[in-house]
């Protein structure tokens, strides 16, 4: 999967470079509108694959415009550093601070991202400082981008080559409480600490080089989703970086300025990157950066002799990036897992509590659970790694998982099939499910369990518990000679065991089950 997912990144950026190439050709363009035209595709090849229709839309307005902003400001940045710097800072945290209004609008500030990094790639100097006339040129390439990365990514998904992305109803997240300060907010305010320090830095550090700390400590900071996250993704950086800058310059020394070799081997190295950037975040920040260290050997700058200075760089501004996500004012792991986890009991209760006689929304209800549990996943995987390390635990307060941490989506996860089992038996006997008085009843304690749950993580108690009503009060048809569907013990013993993992979670997060044992199962067995 990863090897398909990784042709149809590059062909978007081999189709948007050939166009690139032409439009600098015929238009009489500098080579830095190439290298951001294959950084935009490089990027939107990996984040296309989740656009449904109206992204795709909004990619075709916001991408050019943010395109057209990020020529302006390579002009502004060379003439007025300053007020460049200012501008680029102001930028990305815009960036991030509308994820605020979803995940459309955290889509669309990713690609205003794109090309203000395209900004720092090209080296300093390396460049005449270009007029206006670029503008118009940038903002074309990146709508032919959005245009051939639909067209590639639309076949590739109508036959089959890669998944199609889910809907909006499965990843629309549950409304979370508000508090004084959203994640969203405190992120942008790290990351303006971050890139101010990092250009404060480098600036007065290495005046021409300034932008590989500034690059590092946006790489660092980008996405990191709590303390734990930020310190593993600025160890992986750190350490990828180095490996990609050692081996880059090892090999430099064969190609020399404008080489069409070296150009071959960048596009290679980049495939490497997209695709091993699923296994680990290292080998992504090591292709990365030898990418860049042969792009800077393209432009006749030898990375050998600046091996130390470009070290020294990305050491900087991983500390920057790790320090501002630690200091101001920071996320904690447990706070991330337990949302997450939150979200995840969000999305069983919905199946727990949605109309079985409606296969549509069963159908959601399960695929919104199981994208919950692959978020916590996504959100526990740095964990592991920290887990491991034997650190004392009054040193690692703060970024060292608890043990909650990994048990608890090792439970969710252990909740997926029987909650596909459930989904199955459901779709096969919806009504007479629906009218079953066991499958009821248990339907209704598992769901109740799963809030009570919930409750634990959010701190919050129990309300006073309720009289249970009678069979006969909860269903027309219960007490009566209700049909008894060959579905019913499959779809017991589904909830049972997904009963038994809400148990284990109320163990890891200090809740007692207020639900009584099943006697279900020995029924479901006869």
């Amino acid at each position: 999967m990863y090897l398909r997912t990784t042709a149809v990144s590059m062909a978007t950026v081999l189709g948007t470079y050939g166009w690139a190439l032409l439009v600098e050709h015929e238009a009489g363009l500098h080579v830095d509108s190439v290298v951001q035209a294959v950084v935009i595709a490089s990027a939107l090849g990996r984040v296309q694959r989740l656009f449904d229709r109206t992204d795709r839309l909004v990619a075709c307005v916001v991408l050019p415009c943010a395109a057209a902003a990020g020529a302006e400001l390579s002009t502004l940045i060379q003439r007025h550093p300053d007020t460049g710097d200012a501008a680029f800072v102001l930028g990305v945290v815009a960036a991030i601070w509308v994820r605020r209004f979803g995940a459309r609008a955290t889509r669309a500030g990713t690609l205003v991202v794109l090309p203000l990094i395209a900004v720092l790639v090209v080296p300093a100097g390396a460049v005449p400082v270009s007029g206006h006339e670029r503008t118009a040129w940038a903002a074309v390439t990146a709508l032919a981008a959005v245009a051939w990365g639909t067209v590639v990514t639309w076949t590739a998904q109508r036959t089959g080559l890669v998944p199609r992305p889910p809907s909006a109803k499965v990843t629309t997240a549950p409304r979370a409480p508000r508090r004084w300060l959203p994640a969203s907010t405190r992120m942008a305010l790290q990351m303006a600490t971050a890139l101010a320090a990092a250009f404060a830095v480098g600036r007065n550090l290495w005046p021409d080089h300034w932008a590989w700390v500034v690059l590092t400590a946006f790489l660092v900071c980008s996405g990191a989703r709590s303390r734990g996250d930020v310190l593993v993704k600025g160890a992986w950086r750190t350490l990828g970086a180095a490996a990609g800058t050692v081996v880059a310059t090892a090999v430099s020394g064969q190609f020399g300025p404008r080489s069409d070799t070296a150009v071959v081997v960048i596009f290679v190295v980049l495939a490497v990157a997209t695709w091993l950037r699923e296994l680990s975040y290292a080998y992504w920040a090591g292709c990365v950066t030898a990418v860049l260290s042969l792009l800077y050997d393209w432009f006749g700058q030898s990375p050998g002799d600046l091996l130390h200075t470009r070290l020294a760089g990305i050491a900087v501004g991983a500390v920057l990036g790790v320090a501002a996500s630690w200091l101001v004012l920071p996320i904690r792991t447990e706070a991330v897992v337990r949302a997450r986890t939150a979200a995840a009991l969000s999305g069983l209760g919905e199946l727990m509590e949605a109309d079985w006689r409606s296969g549509p929304a069963v159908r959601t209800a399960q695929a919104r659970f199981a994208y919950r549990v692959e978020q916590l996943g996504v959100v526990t995987a740095p964990m592991r790694i920290l887990a491991a390390v034997p650190v004392p635990r009054a040193v690692s307060v703060g970024w060292h998982p608890d043990r909650f941490t990994l048990r608890s989506v090792a439970a969710l996860r252990r909740c997926g099939d029987p909650v596909d089992d459930l989904a199955d038996a459901v779709g096969a006997a919806p009504d007479a499910l629906t009218a079953d008085p066991a499958v009821l009843r248990r339907r209704t304690q598992v769901a109740a369990h799963a809030l009570s749950v919930r409750r634990a993580i959010g701190r919050r108690p129990d309300p006073p518990a309720a009289v249970e009503t009678a069979p006969s009060e909860q269903s027309p048809t219960a007490g009566a000679a209700a049909p008894v569907s060959r579905s019913a013990p499959a779809a017991l013993i589904a909830l049972d065991a997904i009963d038994a993992q809400l148990d284990l979670l109320s163990t890891l997060f200090g809740s007692p089950s207020t639900v009584p044992p099943s006697e279900t199962t020995a029924a479901a067995a006869n």
